[in-house]
């Protein structure tokens, strides 16, 4: 137990059976001075009541504006007097004139929650005192009902990646600590439900991170509605592309030795969901099955031997491993040399040293001048996961009215992205009056107005 101070109250005894200060005043002959004795009551309730360890509002009444209660824990109750630290770390001493500037606090502002319609001290000190404890503790994020409070920690947290993802997806608001990518699935689970356009309002000052967390919604929902990455990354129990395993079942001994290919246990491509196999589905016969289409479709044997060099390659990269360097003060890395290293490069028919420096640097040219950065290890692997995916559009000589409509939807997507993460942004930066540097970006409204703006466009040409 902590040190606890008992005053009694007018009229009644302290623990110890002693009179209390107003008796013993009278006993003396001796009248309580005008003022003194509601004092000395408010002491006593704040005394009997409040030991060491105890949280407390602290009302300063420092005049300022924009004053409010701060937090405080009582470290001491002596001789009448009440030692408390707030909780930026100053002490203070409660007299008994200033008793009431005290008050107890509501369990649920000790030490903060997730949701702040929880609070019993459910006013302007309580919400500020809950933010604070949650940021001390990296928690930026705190809901008020299905509001979302956000704090900009100024620094790169890691709790954004594809697992946080993969966790906040198709959960309810509540289920997971407060995060915005709920928030991101809440709205997109409304989408689906409804079938009804949804709005999500992002809201706050200059510099509180509404841009960030525009992109993080983005991001968020990239990910969730638009085609998997099958390739790099595959759920618990989920195969990558078929035609990897039929082509392992499929082919003769002597054309995967060309290939440098073995089972398909030993491809990290093909056991990131620790599925090789699918019921149902008999992956040699598909081969035959796939080889005879492409016969019929009149592709060449040379044809269907470069697929599969194709295939083989990037089976073989995602077998590449990379060791974490230094050079000239920058985080770099370089790929171990490994029979997967010399393989990807045949197939691929790419000197080996260059396909070295296009997975591990980054070469820009600028008005002739040609630099070349070195990427850290997490990057490298970014860049490796890049170069073996799909190619998420096509490159035509003819484009089809279906690839103008599905180029049409993409650049609405990036004008979207652009107009929230640039222009607005930018705008409200001079409507503001604040000094920053423009931000040059490449803005593609005019042809996406002279693709669909009415009443003269290309659609309506060709309609």
């Amino acid at each position: 137990m902590g040190e606890e101070t008992l005053v009694g109250a007018e009229g009644e005894e302290t623990g110890d059976g002693q009179k209390s200060m107003t008796e013993e005043m009278k006993t003396n002959g001796c009248e309580c001075p005008e003022g003194w004795k509601e004092n000395i009551r408010r002491l006593s309730y704040r005394c009997t009541t409040l030991i060491q360890g105890d949280y407390v509002w602290l009302d300063l009444k420092s005049g300022r504006e924009f004053e409010v209660p701060i937090g405080a824990v009582v470290k001491l109750c002596d001789s009448g007097q009440i030692q408390v630290t707030d909780d930026e770390g100053n002490e203070h001493w409660i007299s008994p004139q200033n008793a009431t500037n005290i008050k107890p606090m509501h369990p649920t502002s000790i030490h903060g929650v997730e949701d702040m319609i929880r609070l019993g001290d459910l006013n302007e000190a309580g919400i500020l005192r809950n933010l604070l404890i949650r940021y001390r503790e990296k928690l930026i994020y705190t809901y008020t009902g299905s509001i979302l409070v956000a704090v900009n920690p100024y620094q790169l947290l890691p709790i954004y990646t594809a697992d946080q993802i993969r966790l906040y997806t198709n959960k309810k608001i509540g289920e997971m600590p407060p995060h915005i990518f709920a928030i991101a699935d809440n709205c997109y689970f409304n989408m689906q439900r409804n079938n009804r356009d949804q709005c999500c309002i992002i809201s706050g000052e200059s510099g509180a991170g509404k841009t960030e967390s525009t992109k993080l919604i983005l991001q968020f929902l990239a990910a969730i509605s638009g085609q998997h990455s099958w390739i790099e990354q595959q759920a618990c129990d989920e195969r990558n592309y078929h035609i990897f395993y039929c082509m392992l079942n499929g082919m003769t001994a002597d054309e995967k030795k060309k290939l440098g290919l073995s089972r398909a246990g030993n491809y990290t491509y093909l056991t990131m969901g620790n599925c090789t196999t699918c019921d149902g589905r008999d992956d040699m016969k598909e081969y035959s099955n796939i080889r005879s289409a492409m016969k019929v479709l009149m592709f060449t044997e040379k044809e269907n031997w470069e697929i599969s060099k194709l295939l083989a390659a990037i089976l073989h990269m995602g077998n590449l491993r990379y060791d974490a360097r230094t050079y000239d003060n920058l985080d770099a890395c370089e790929v171990v040399r490994s029979p997967h290293l010399t393989t990807s490069a045949a197939l691929l028919e790419v000197d080996c040293k260059d396909l070295m420096n296009c997975l591990t640097s980054r070469t820009l040219i600028t008005r002739g001048e040609t630099v070349s950065t070195p990427l850290s290890m997490d990057q490298a692997l970014d860049v490796r996961d890049a170069f073996v995916k799909p190619s998420p559009y096509e490159i035509l000589c003819r484009c089809s009215f279906e690839q103008l409509c599905i180029n049409f939807a993409n650049e609405n997507l990036q004008q979207f992205f652009v107009r929230h993460v640039f222009k607005l942004e930018q705008e409200e930066y001079n409507l503001e009056h604040i000094n920053w540097q423009h931000i040059e970006f490449t803005d593609n409204q005019d042809a996406l107005d002279m693709i669909a703006i009415k009443p003269m466009n290309i659609i309506s040409l060709i309609d």
